[in-house]
Order: C-alpha cells, then structure tokens, then sequence
C-alpha cells in the first residue's frame, strides 16, 4: 500500500491519534536529560513550584504530541520534516497519570513554488487529556512530497545565514548578564544576551531520541536518511530544541551559584505559556556541536496578572561551521513588585 502524499491531506482533513499515557519514569527521565527543574524532577519538591505538583517539561510534551502525530499521520505518509513551529501554547500542566489525544487539522495547503515536489499544509494541532480539558495548542507548516513528483534532491546548500562573533555582542558588564535571569521584572534588561554553552549530537543521540518521540526514517538510521532530501542522518528539531533547554537551565543554574551579592533575586523557576516562531533552519548531523545563546527582545506586564510580567527573548543555535541552524522566540513569567 502506497504512502500517502501532499494531495491526500486537503483543507478540512482531521485526523485523531490514539491516547499517550503521561508517566512519571517518562517525566522524570526527559527532565534529568533536558529539563532539571523541581516542577519535573521531584514530586515531593514540585508540590512547593507554581504547578503544584510534579508536570511534563514543555519540550517533552512537545515531542509527545510529535510522536503521536509520528503514528496517526507520518508513518503512513511522505512527509518531508518541517521547517519549524509558528506558535505553541501550554496552557495547563501534563502530568503523569493522563492520557492524551491529539486532534491534527489541515487549515491550508499550497504547492512550493521553489520546489514543486512538495506541498506545505498549514497544520493546527489540539491536545487535551482523557477529559476532554485542552492542554496545548499547536500551528505549524507541514512538508509533504506530492504524488508522482520526483524525488527531492539532498539538500545541501548552506541557506541559513553565516554568524560571526561581531554580529552577536555580549554585553561587557556581567551584572546587565546575569539580570537576564532576574527575578524582578524591571531588573530584566532588554538587548541583554547571555551565551549558553554547546551541546555535541552524537548518532546514537539522534537515533536514541527519534526513536522515542519522532521515528520518521532520516531521523532513525543512514539507510533511511539517504533515500530522503536529507541525504544523511538528521536529529530531530525537537531533539535541538530539547538540547537548547538543557544548555538554558544549566546557565541559569551556574549563575545562581555566582549571585549570593547581586542587588536583586534571581528568576527562581517557573512555568512559561509558550513560544513562537521555532525555526529549524538547518538540519542537525551526527557530529555537529551546537552553541546556543539567548537575547531578551522585549517585556510586557502579564494581561491578567498584575502581578506578573512576562519576558520574550530570543535564542538561536549556530554549530561548527558558524552557520544558524536553530531560532526560537521564548517567554517565561517574571515577578512585578
């Protein structure tokens, strides 16, 4: 039986997946990893966080919607990656003990006019749990090839933008650094650009992770990667993104430890509603090391908490070569005197 291709996902189609039960091995496991913040690690600790109680990391949330998609839709389809995520919004905890199920809804679809071979479907997924609650909510552009079109070739060309050391400053004074991460919203500094350290995927990382939230074949084995546009092993985004928070929280770890004489208290932790805007601009191989850093573009008191702010900033992952491959514009929640 053929896969299905571009023209079998018109406007209207939705599609449901079965349930994915959230459990704490999973959450504690994917936190220690990639996430280790008290919310995700300790159901005792987590109890005393704004959750009030142990919840899935973002990013793992984020790739179990993506292997649930992996089963309901890709697995029987040519699809052809993403190239990123326009908006995502958490907007209850997942915690363990629920079931999730993803509605995915095709709201657009066009042909690419560079490359013909393929059609871009404008996607809009829902998650909620075994009660029907919504918890997430999701938009993004789809790549499938189209029926009977030729075989893309392996991308290679080096599109993303080159990034040298003079077009990403860091600001000299360690003190409007480290108010990146401060607890009171008018501490934060906007332009302030802390860098985050790097992170070296290796092959059995990809394959780990791909396995376990995005089995699609270029992210799974070599065979499967050359037969593809890829033309080689690729990590998954959300393995990049998974990597990104990783090397965010243990920067803002490290800072902690330095700041018992800072004026002000550090950003203690917290939920964020979402982000926007997630670009995968190259693929990741095995053997890339990717260094991340993080910029605040802008702050904003919260629409309904007087209380709170909240804090955008931007982050991006450049590897070895200098080339961007990995951009995303963050938010996280902030104290207001």
């Amino acid at each position: 039986m053929s896969k299905k291709t571009f023209e079998d996902f018109p406007v209207g189609t939705v599609v449901h997946s079965h349930g994915y039960e959230v459990t704490e091995p999973e959450v504690i496991a994917f936190a220690r990893a990639f996430d280790p913040q008290p919310m995700h690690l300790d159901p005792e600790a987590a109890k005393g966080t704004r959750h009030k109680g142990l919840s899935s990391p973002g990013m793992l949330t984020c790739s179990m919607v993506m292997r649930m998609l992996c089963d309901a839709v890709l697995n029987n389809a040519e699809g052809l990656g993403a190239p990123g995520v326009d908006e995502t919004r958490w907007l209850r905890p997942v915690r363990p003990g629920m079931v999730l199920h993803m509605e995915w809804r095709v709201m657009s679809a066009r042909v690419s006019q560079s490359r013909p071979q393929m059609g871009l479907l404008g996607i809009e997924v829902d998650t909620r749990d075994q009660t029907g609650e919504l918890l997430t909510t999701m938009r993004y552009p789809g790549l499938f090839a189209r029926r009977d079109a030729s075989k893309l070739p392996p991308d290679e060309a080096p599109k993303a933008a080159r990034v040298t050391p003079a077009q990403l400053p860091v600001f000299d004074d360690p003190m409007v650094n480290l108010s990146r991460f401060a607890h009171r919203h008018d501490d934060v500094v906007i332009g302030a650009r802390v860098e985050l350290g790097s992170k070296l995927f290796t092959r059995e990382d990809i394959i780990d992770f791909a396995t376990k939230y995005d089995p699609q074949p270029f992210h799974l084995s070599d065979e499967g990667a050359a037969r593809s546009h890829f033309g080689r092993l690729a990590a998954s985004g959300w393995h990049t993104a998974a990597n990104y928070m990783r090397c965010f929280i243990d920067t803002r770890d490290s800072v902690r430890t330095r700041a018992a004489l800072l004026p002000f208290a550090l950003n203690p932790g917290g939920p964020s509603p979402g982000f926007r805007n997630l670009r995968w601009l190259r693929p990741v191989h095995a053997g890339d090391v990717i260094s991340y850093d993080t910029t605040v573009i802008a702050k904003e008191p919260h629409r309904t908490r007087p209380d709170l702010g909240i804090v955008r900033n931007l982050a991006t992952g450049v590897n070895q070569n200098g080339v961007k491959v990995f951009e995303i514009e963050g938010s996280s929640l902030t104290l207001i005197d």
